[in-house]
């Protein structure tokens, strides 16, 4: 989570000038001393949304050509394998990427996930590893299945970020002349960039009608062309959003400042740039035949000579 910046500027900024943050209860439902938060639900609606997409997906013959798809009850599985995936490396990445120090001190706190502290870029190796075991096990194409997590993972993203702002957390830049600046409870006085909203347009909405319209024009005829589309897409619109949000204060800018003339490198960035080459390999290799199962390639040659 970000925390409060010390404005160091000329002439202190009005926050009559920004929108007030909207008064929304993080708790969504509480019964007796039992709390759920919108944060918990937003976990949950992304996984559920992204199981029925993919047994919608996996039903759907024409998009699978001569690979071998998982069945229904494999993709009812596999949303259990990703769950844990998806949190443990999520709060493992966190912990090694944005705040190591604090854990080395007190490696108890790793376990106190109620306080907050979770990262895309860790959940999302945990999630590529939970798939790729579940492939193994299930005797089904890695590539495959990480396909079909590529079109549906965009739903979990738009909600996690909406219920990041429900949050007031992971708050924006100051942006004193934007007209739609919000005055965060844990920001301090200043109007900032409200970048949840950022992330959940870009990385969540347009991820996934990018998703789905790859998803209706290449089917998953070629393994690792939609996951290597889903990285690169995530990679730019994630690196874009960076240059909105206020870095993680443990950390701050890798790398010049904000008013510098590249807006300062942070974390996110950082680990972007792997991420976008690794989502390059995979569409080039894709797109010249390299992934596709020997069956496939055996048919396309038969059709060929016919």
């Amino acid at each position: 989570m970000c925390n409060a910046r010390p404005f160091s500027g000329g002439s202190p900024i009005s926050p009559l000038l920004a929108l007030p943050f909207p008064a929304i209860d993080p708790v969504a439902v509480a019964i007796g001393p039992i709390a759920i938060k919108w944060y918990a639900l937003a976990y949950v609606v992304g996984l559920v949304g992204g199981w029925y997409y993919a047994r919608r997906l996996v039903a759907a013959e024409g998009l699978w050509g001569v690979v071998r798809r998982p069945t229904l009850n494999d993709v009812d599985d596999l949303i259990v394998w990703v769950a844990l995936g998806v949190v443990l490396g999520g709060r493992l990445g966190y912990v090694l990427f944005y705040n190591l120090p604090l854990y080395l001190g007190d490696p108890l706190e790793i376990l106190a996930i109620r306080n907050g502290g979770m990262s895309f870029h860790g959940g999302f190796l945990g999630a590529i590893l939970a798939i790729l075991l579940f492939a193994r096990s299930r005797k089904l194409g890695g590539l495959v299945l990480l396909d079909l997590a590529a079109v549906v993972v965009p739903i979990g993203l738009f909600f996690g970020r909406i219920a990041n702002f429900v949050n007031g957390e992971l708050w924006g830049r100051v942006a004193p002349d934007f007209p739609y600046a919000v005055v965060f409870p844990t920001g301090g006085p200043l109007p900032r960039h409200p970048s949840q909203l950022y992330e959940a347009a870009t990385e969540g909405a347009l991820l996934f009608v990018v998703m789905a319209l790859c998803v209706r024009a290449f089917g998953f005829r070629r393994p690792g062309l939609l996951g290597g589309i889903f990285v690169l897409g995530y990679a730019v619109t994630r690196t874009f959003c960076e240059f909105f949000r206020e870095p993680d204060r443990q950390l701050g800018y890798l790398f010049g400042t904000e008013d510098g003339p590249l807006g300062g490198l942070t974390m996110g960035m950082l680990l972007c740039l792997p991420m976008a080459l690794v989502g390059l390999v995979a569409i080039v290799l894709a797109l010249r035949g390299a992934t596709r199962p020997r069956a496939a390639a055996g048919e396309s040659v038969r059709a060929d000579a016919a």
